[in-house]
């Protein structure tokens, strides 16, 4: 049997293919992105247009038929507004305009409207906790002074000890290092300190301030006047501060941490949801939330707060049967309560990639543990990400797939330290190798850099491997046994399959270190953790496999969905 064979439900390839894809996305459900499968692009990564090494719209434009075909609903887009990009474009400037380096905020609209057509919706990302150092108010802020109504829009406050040279507390930054820089005037004299939760050139907003909750709001609208569908939320958890800055300590009780979770987010959501249903039922806020606590996080997911959030129990859990059994099940429980859709998520522009963190011994992620000189097994992990990407599609929810992801690409660990440009790397005194590994120019095609991500030779934002040949998207297209081949058939799939989508779920019985479920009237998912090939329960058809069967038995560090024989 191809690892590759489609399933019997109508569809075979070609046209058929195509008219399979055109179904879904865009033709008027509401609540599109319940079991949307959903492409992250980082615009500066994907594909270059014009030739500068740096990816653009113009390049994510000419290969919206490559996104096409591979099947998804939605593009989530990472920041691609004006940025000094301080923090890879977390670090905003303006929210109604896009980098020069990008292109031009009628390219945006023109790109929009042209996924529209093809039936794949646009996702933009906002990063509300902070803005760039650069942006006007913060500009204005500096000059204003210290007691300025200007400053009243971020945390300006006056140092402790002796002249004034300690910041306010020991809060301490997301990237290492405290959270506090002093300012300086142009005549060197030091005065006040401001508040950056992540880098220095982030200060962190006021939501207290009805300023900061208005030019949000007002965000919104200009994005969903312009089309677009969703908006994933960064460090949604972050943004309410307590006005008094206290100390961070263990005791603190739910939704009173001084910067986490703090219960004023939800009435922040519910205004932020009010505007998104005024555009319709089909528009949707996603929210990037790292909570262990998982009843604090369904209360984001109540029906008038936000619509969905990442999940990371599941993206950070070790290739386990039973850790990952467990997140199933929690996520499962925990959107069931609230009526919220799951996601389910494997890689993401802050993580190592999954081909990479599956071959190490410990394959689970935690950003504290990222380190030079780990050893990976790469043809261990290969195995395991195409296992884990069919287990993540056919479980019920959408599906979130980060660029490269569908082409197999492992982490990029041997970035010249002179060129890496994350500023987790750069706070941590050079221990932590930082998220550009994961971030380097897609490959497209030809058998050295630039890969085709660039139309000639070029010296590429960050620097490509010399041994991506073989996984460039147009040699994987020709190989039916790509990883990419995987992904275009299982997408499809689980586009049309009947069970797949709204099916219900249940847990099959199965041997120790196998995961076995069934959705709807008779598609299973079977995946392999252990070290032998195992028995699969009695079925009728094969549509899909990660890896070949043996003797009829599933080998290690496999998943197969098959058509579960009736009882």
């Amino acid at each position: 049997m191809s690892t590759t064979e489609l399933p019997d439900i109508g569809i075979s390839s070609g046209i058929e293919r195509a008219a399979a894809r055109g179904a879904g996305a865009g033709d008027g459900d509401g609540e599109w992105w319940r079991g949307a499968a959903i492409y992250q692009v980082y615009p500066r990564s994907f594909a270059d247009a014009n030739g500068d090494g740096t990816g653009d719209l113009a390049g994510v434009r000419a290969h919206l038929p490559y996104l096409h075909d591979l099947g998804i609903d939605a593009i989530w887009f990472t920041p691609w507004y004006p940025s000094p990009m301080a923090d890879g474009g977390y670090d905003v400037a303006d929210y109604r305009s896009i980098d020069p380096m990008f292109g031009a905020l009628s390219e945006a609209e023109d790109l929009i409207q042209e996924a529209l057509a093809l039936g794949i919706h646009s996702i933009i990302d906002v990063v509300p906790n902070h803005v760039s150092s650069s942006h006007t108010w913060f500009q204005a802020a500096l000059a204003a002074g210290p007691g300025s109504p200007e400053r009243e829009r971020f945390w300006f406050r006056d140092g402790v000890g002796e002249n004034a040279d300690e910041p306010p507390n020991h809060w301490e930054s997301e990237f290492g290092g405290r959270a506090w820089s002093r300012v300086v005037r142009p005549d060197g004299v030091p005065e006040q300190w401001y508040l950056h939760l992540f880098a220095p050139g982030q200060p962190d907003l006021n939501w207290d301030h009805p300023d900061v909750r208005r030019e949000h709001e007002e965000i919104l609208r200009f994005w969903f006047d312009r089309g677009v569908a969703g908006i994933r939320i960064d460090s949604a958890a972050l943004l309410a501060k307590d006005a008094a800055l206290p100390e961070v300590t263990e005791a603190h009780d739910p939704g009173s941490h001084p910067y986490v979770d703090r219960d004023e987010l939800q009435g922040i959501y519910r205004s932020w949801r009010r505007i998104a249903e005024s555009y319709g039922a089909d528009r949707v806020l996603i929210g990037e939330i790292w909570l262990p606590d998982a009843d604090r996080f369904a209360r984001y997911l109540r029906p008038d707060v936000l619509h969905s959030a990442f999940n990371f129990d599941f993206l950070t859990a070790p290739w386990e049967a039973g850790k990952l059994r467990q997140s199933i099940e929690t996520t499962l429980d925990v959107h069931a309560r609230v009526g919220a859709s799951p996601t389910w998520v494997l890689s993401n522009h802050d993580v190592t990639r999954p081909v990479t963190r599956y071959g190490r011994e410990d394959s689970g992620f935690a950003f504290d543990a990222k380190r030079f000189g780990v050893p990976t097994d790469l043809q261990v992990g290969r195995r395991r990400a195409r296992a884990a990407a069919l287990l993540a599609m056919a479980l019920p929810g959408a599906y979130y797939l980060y660029q490269g992801e569908e082409l197999g690409l492992p982490e990029v660990e041997d970035i010249p330290v002179d060129r890496i440009q994350d500023p987790m790397h750069i706070r941590s005194g050079g221990v932590d190798p930082g998220r550009d590994g994961c971030r380097v120019p897609m490959p497209w095609s030809g058998d050295q850099p630039p890969y085709g991500f660039s139309p000639g030779p070029v010296d590429t934002w960050l620097p490509q491997p010399d041994d991506w040949s073989a996984l460039t998207a147009d040699a994987q297209s020709a190989d039916p046994a790509s990883i990419l081949s995987l992904y275009r058939d299982a997408l499809l799939i689980r586009r049309t399959h009947p069970d797949l989508g709204s099916g219900s779920f249940s847990w099959l019985a199965s041997s120790p270190g196998v995961l076995a479920f069934r959705r709807g009237a008779s598609f299973g998912s079977i995946t392999n953790f252990g070290s032998t090939p195992a028995e699969l329960p009695d079925h009728d058809q094969i549509w899909l496999a990660s890896a070949p069967l043996e003797g009829g038995r599933l080998p290690a560090d496999a998943t197969v969905w098959l058509r579960l024989s009736s009882d």
